[in-house]
C-alpha cells in the first residue's frame, strides 16, 4: 500500500497543479484564435474530454463548434444528448465514492444551472437557421418546464438564480416568429417581471429598451390594452409606433467574449465547538464558520476535534475573461441600431458560485473531515506492536489526501461572456448589414450581413471573442 501511494502521489500531485483550463489548454487557444475547424476536431484528442466523467463538457464544446461552423445539424445532435444527459443526470454511489476518496473533479460533471439554459439557447437558434420553426416552438416550451426546474430546486427565492430573464426573452421571440402573439406576450411579461422584481437588474444587465417594447407591442397586438397601460406606467415609457418593416425584422444577437473560467484558492479550517456543543468549521481568521454535515456512516461520538487541526480546502473561483469590444452598432438602409445587454454569463457565473458557496464549503469539508478521520485512525495506539508500520501507513495516507485535493475547475468555456442583441427592420429583399465592434483601444472590427427581407421575423447570430 505504501509503496503504491508512493508511486501514485507524484502524478496526483502534478495534475493537481493543472486546472481544467489548463488541461484542455490547447482547444482554448484554438477557439480564442478563432480556429473554430480545428478546435473542432481537437475536442476528439483530447483525452481529458474523452473521459466518461466529463461527457457533458464534451458535448457542450463540441455543439458550440458545430453551431460557429454552421453544421447546425451536427450542432443539434450533440446539444440534444446533452440535453437528455442533464435530464437524466443522478449522483452515482461511484461518483460519491470517488469523490470522498480523491476529489469532486473525479465525478461525473453534471452542468451549471446557467449552462443548462444555454443548451436550449443554441438549439433555438439551430432549428431557426435551419428553418425548422416548429422545432424551435418545442423548444421555447422546454425552456418553460427548465424555468420550473430550477425554481424547484431553488425554491423560487429572490435572491437566487431561481429563473434566467434572457431565456424567457428568446421564448418569447420564438413564439413571435411563429405567430403565437398571446405566448409571446406571456413570455415577455415573465421576463420584464423577472427585472421589475429585482430593481430592473438581474445578474448584471439592465432591463432592455427593446424588451419593454416588445411586452408593450405584443400587448397591443392581443388587445390587451389594460396591460399596455400598466406597464407603460411601471416601465415610464410608451409603445412606440413600429417602423416601417415590409420586409420583417431580424433579431440579431451578438455574443461577446468568453465565459470566464475557474481557477483555485485555498482555505484552511480548523474544528471547534460552538456554545451549545455542535462541531463547527472555523476558518485561519475566525470570520467564516461553516457547521459539520454528519451523514449516516458518521456520528458526533465519532468525532474528536484535536484529530482534525487543519484542513486545506481547494475551492473554486472564476477568472473573468475580460471583453475586447466594448461597443457595436448596426448600420442598414440609412438607419443605425445600438445592441443591448441581454445575458450577462460572466456575472451569472461569478454571483451563482458565491450563492452556494456555504452549501458547497460545508459540504466539502464533511467530505475532507472523514479523510482526515480515516487517517487518525490508521495512527498507531502505544501498545501497538507494528507501531512504526502503521505510523508510515499513516503518514502515507496524509500525503495522498493532501495531493489528491483539488478543487473543481471544470466549466463550459467557449460560452461567451456577454449575449447583446438588437431588433432591426428590413426591407423586402437583400438587406446589406454593415456590423461594427469598437475596442477599449478604440480599434474597430466589421462584419458585413446580407440578409434576405421576407417578411417575417428573422433570427441570427455574430461572435466576436477578441
Amino acid at each position: 500500500m505504501i509503496r503504491a501511494l508512493a508511486i501514485v502521489c507524484p502524478m496526483l500531485l502534478l495534475n493537481s497543479c493543472a486546472t481544467y483550463n489548463n488541461r484542455i489548454g490547447s482547444y482554448y487557444d484554438q477557439v480564442v484564435n478563432n480556429q473554430f475547424d480545428k478546435a473542432y476536431q481537437s475536442i476528439d484528442q483530447n483525452k481529458l474530454l474523452l473521459r466518461k466523467r466529463n461527457r457533458l463538457l464534451y458535448l457542450f464544446e463540441k455543439g458550440k463548434m458545430a453551431h460557429l461552423l454552421k453544421q447546425y445539424d451536427s450542432s443539434n445532435l450533440f446539444f440534444n444528448e446533452a440535453d437528455l444527459f442533464i435530464e437524466d443526470a443522478r449522483t452515482s454511489v461511484q461518483d460519491i465514492a470517488l469523490g470522498t476518496l480523491l476529489n469532486p473533479m473525479m465525478e461525473t460533471y453534471k452542468g451549471e444551472d446557467f449552462e443548462k439554459f444555454m443548451v436550449h439557447y443554441y438549439k433555438s437558434l439551430n432549428y431557426l437557421g435551419l428553418g425548422q420553426s416548429n422545432e424551435a416552438l418545442v423548444e421555447a416550451r422546454r425552456i418553460s418546464l427548465r424555468s420550473y426546474a430550477q425554481q424547484d430546486k431553488t425554491g423560487n427565492k429572490d435572491n437566487r438564480y431561481s429563473d434566467d430573464a434572457f431565456s424567457l426573452m428568446l421564448q418569447g421571440i420564438i413564439y413571435e416568429q411563429s405567430g403565437d402573439m398571446n405566448n409571446a406576450f406571456i413570455a415577455y411579461r415573465n421576463a420584464v417581471d423577472i427585472f421589475l422584481k429585482n430593481d430592473n437588474n438581474w445578474y448584471g444587465v439592465h432591463l432592455p429598451e427593446q424588451l419593454k417594447q416588445d411586452l408593450l407591442r405584443t400587448a397591443a397586438a392581443n388587445g390587451f390594452l389594460d396591460e399596455v397601460q400598466r406597464y407603460s406606467k411601471l416601465l415610464n415609457t410608451s409603445l412606440q409606433a413600429a417602423a416601417n418593416a415590409g420586409g420583417g425584422e431580424l433579431v440579431l444577437f451578438w455574443e461577446n467574449g468568453l465565459a470566464p473560467v475557474k481557477q483555485e484558492q485555498n482555505f484552511f479550517f480548523s474544528l471547534t465547538k460552538d456554545a451549545v456543543g455542535n462541531f463547527m468549521f472555523t476558518d485561519a481568521t475566525g470570520s467564516l464558520q461553516v457547521p459539520f454535515i454528519l451523514n449516516s456512516s458518521l456520528k458526533k461520538d465519532d468525532i474528536k476535534a484535536s484529530d482534525i487541526r487543519s484542513l486545506r480546502v481547494a475551492f473554486p473561483k472564476y477568472l473573468e475573461q475580460p471583453v475586447y469590444y466594448t461597443q457595436g452598432t448596426v448600420t442598414v438602409n440609412n438607419a443605425q441600431f445600438q445592441f443591448e445587454k441581454a445575458e450577462n454569463i460572466n456575472d451569472l457565473a461569478f454571483a451563482t458560485l458565491k450563492e452556494r458557496f456555504l452549501k458547497d464549503m460545508a459540504k466539502t469539508l464533511s467530505r475532507l473531515a472523514i479523510k482526515k478521520l480515516a487517517e487518525a485512525a490508521a495512527r498507531p495506539k502505544k501498545d501497538d506492536k507494528n507501531k512504526n508500520e502503521k505510523e508510515a501507513m499513516a503518514a502515507a495516507i496524509q500525503v495522498f489526501n493532501f495531493v489528491s485535493e483539488k478543487a473543481d475547475t471544470r466549466n463550459w468555456q467557449s460560452l461567451p461572456h456577454t449575449i447583446l442583441y438588437t431588433r432591426i427592420p428590413l426591407k423586402p429583399g437583400t438587406n446589406e448589414l454593415k456590423i461594427n465592434f469598437t475596442g477599449q483601444d478604440q480599434q474597430t472590427r466589421s462584419l458585413d450581413l446580407k440578409v434576405e427581407g421576407n417578411g417575417r421575423l428573422q433570427v441570427q447570430n455574430v461572435c466576436t471573442l477578441r
